[in-house]
């Protein structure tokens, strides 16, 4: 009897190891997921932004941390990631970098420039039942002004809007890395804000992930969402205070997002708006801007101006 009960007391042990066990790992897996409060109701965010990054562009990431993420307003800012296949160690990092910031949203999409477009639909989808009013999407050497933007978006409609720096005569790639095999639409690509940074309204959102089975991919992610979102009657804003095109038309105290900023660069405009209110010291200009012209072809829309500013 003694040892049948000593069996027994043995048996209880291991299986309360194994049950604890169990309990914690579960514990430290739900701590490296990501939170995100979908309850309904008031939107808990105001604006929902997601910077599309990659893996060994952690110290892109902490400078956004350090900087321009730092805001008072209602927003929530995620990185959007491909699910990595690195080594134990790569891994790890990541798995730490995650616990540390909960603001990481991995996709299971391939890190490649081809794989753009997918990667923003995979992200579009784990963030549709989350309730915000706007999408803010840029890129991970964007620099953005929340506040402004925010400040902004209280005079510009709740639904059906489309934000940023629209571009109506870039011409079809069709050689290189940006070559499109798939587009034969038109001569050029549709009208689209530029990818440094966009605003969409939530309800835009939801229209994507509802009609996705029906929506063409293309090589670049900006040209993509104005390709799905062309057909609309929606409220496309064109703002020069989008510094949005292939490298930084310069600085200025105006602008809203400003893109192909390094992470060095990014301090110095924090420190300088911490300190003064203002991002740039002195401003200047590398090359003109223009006003969109809705009123004509879009061949004819993107007339570049001297005399614009910013």
């Amino acid at each position: 009897m003694v040892s049948n009960r000593k069996y027994f007391n043995y048996y209880m042990l291991l299986s309360l190891s194994f049950i604890l066990g169990c309990t914690f790992t579960l514990l430290l897996l739900h701590a490296n997921t990501l939170k995100l409060n979908t309850s309904p109701g008031r939107p808990n965010y105001r604006v929902l932004v997601i910077v599309i990054s990659a893996f060994e562009n952690h110290d892109k990431r902490i400078a956004i941390r350090e900087t321009w993420a730092q805001t008072k307003e209602n927003i929530r800012v995620l990185f959007i990631l491909s699910k990595n296949q690195h080594n134990i160690s790569l891994k790890n990092m990541l798995e730490n970098e995650k616990s540390i910031y909960n603001d990481i949203l991995e996709v299971n999409v391939p890190e490649t420039y081809n794989s753009l477009s997918i990667k923003l639909l995979e992200a579009l989808k784990h963030i549709d039942n989350l309730d915000f009013q706007y999408l803010l999407k840029c890129d991970d050497d964007s620099f953005v002004d929340l506040t402004g933007i925010v400040q902004e978006l209280n005079k510009l409609p709740k639904k059906k809007l489309y934000w940023g720096y629209f571009n109506g005569i870039a011409n079809v790639k069709k050689s290189g890395k940006w070559k499109e095999s798939e587009w034969i639409l038109c001569d050029k690509y549709l009208p689209y804000a530029l990818g440094g940074g966009y605003v969409i309204s939530k309800d835009l959102v939801s229209y994507i992930i509802k009609n996705q089975n029906y929506l063409s991919l293309f090589i670049s992610e900006d040209v993509t969402v104005g390709a799905w979102l062309a057909p609309l009657n929606i409220t496309r804003k064109h703002d020069r205070r989008f510094d949005t095109e292939f490298k930084s038309r310069g600085c200025n105290n105006k602008y809203l997002i400003t893109h192909k900023q390094s992470p060095g660069v990014m301090r110095l405009y924090w420190s300088r708006i911490q300190n003064t209110g203002k991002m740039c010291e002195n401003e200047y200009k590398k090359f003109n801007s223009y006003e969109y012209n809705w009123t004509v072809l879009p061949s004819k829309c993107c007339l570049r101006n001297s005399i614009l500013s910013p």
